[in-house]
């Protein structure tokens, strides 16, 4: 059987790293394929066209064959936009791709979440502050609930107990929804929960859930970290800790 060929691919470059003196291996998020893996051959060379384009978040179409864990990238056109973050932004969208690599399974495609994503590369790249963090909290929540990670939000995940509109509720790694306990200072109330579950089960999730984060934002951000820590196997993300640093000097 003849090595399929896809062209005119949407794709991200989430990670690379050099194959050889000239090449590159890719790792790459595409919308209807997933996560994989490409190696690019002659990319390094100065004469090549794959050198000035095969950046991190730069909406590419990507044509690419062959057989086994990875293929041949044979084309890369960059669909143009916005230029490259920088500062936080960039810290931010390297920190998104390091969550596609550690949880993403490769060839399993997502193009729910490849479109959440490159609705959150957009505001990276001309929103900073709030609008930023909120729009971080929606792709956590979406990522969690895309790759099953993410109990339903309207109940309590041990009892299935409904959760009153008044009761103030926290999200842990361990337990799912539980009710809060007395030194639980960013629980959020039961009708704030059953929004964020309605919003991530909207038909256009992205719109409605930055919409349902944007007041619980702050909320969010420690519990949903510690999902994503536990699920990813770490005490801390690497772009986390280089954020971190940085902030300290």
């Amino acid at each position: 059987m003849a090595a399929q060929r896809i062209s005119d691919e949407p794709a991200y470059v989430l990670h690379r790293y050099d194959w050889s003196e000239s090449s590159l291996i890719l790792e790459v998020f595409t919308r209807h394929h997933g996560r994989i893996a490409l190696v690019a051959k002659g990319a390094k060379k100065p004469t090549s066209s794959f050198r000035p384009i095969l950046l991190p978040l730069q909406m590419l179409h990507l044509a690419f064959g062959g057989e086994g864990d990875i293929r041949t990238l044979k084309s890369a056109e960059w669909q143009g936009g916005h230029v490259m973050p920088s500062g936080d932004a960039l810290l931010s969208g390297y920190y998104l791709n390091e969550l596609l690599l550690t949880l993403l399974a490769r060839d399993d495609p997502h193009a729910r979440l490849f479109d959440v994503y490159h609705h959150v590369v957009k505001i990276i790249a001309g929103e900073h502050g709030e609008v930023l963090q909120t729009a971080l909290r929606t792709f956590e929540l979406l990522l969690l609930r895309e790759v099953g990670f993410l109990p339903r939000l309207d109940v309590q995940t041990l009892t299935f107990a409904a959760l009153q509109a008044d009761g103030r509720y926290v999200l842990v790694p361990d337990g799912g929804i539980r009710l809060a306990h007395e030194d639980d200072r960013m629980a959020l109330t039961g009708s704030q929960w059953c929004a964020l579950q309605s919003a991530v089960t909207d038909g256009a999730p992205f719109t409605t859930t930055l919409r349902a984060c944007s007041v619980v934002a702050s909320e969010l951000k420690p519990q949903l970290r510690a999902m994503l820590h536990h699920h990813c196997g770490v005490k801390t993300l690497r772009t986390r800790k280089m954020m971190m640093e940085i902030q300290s000097l």
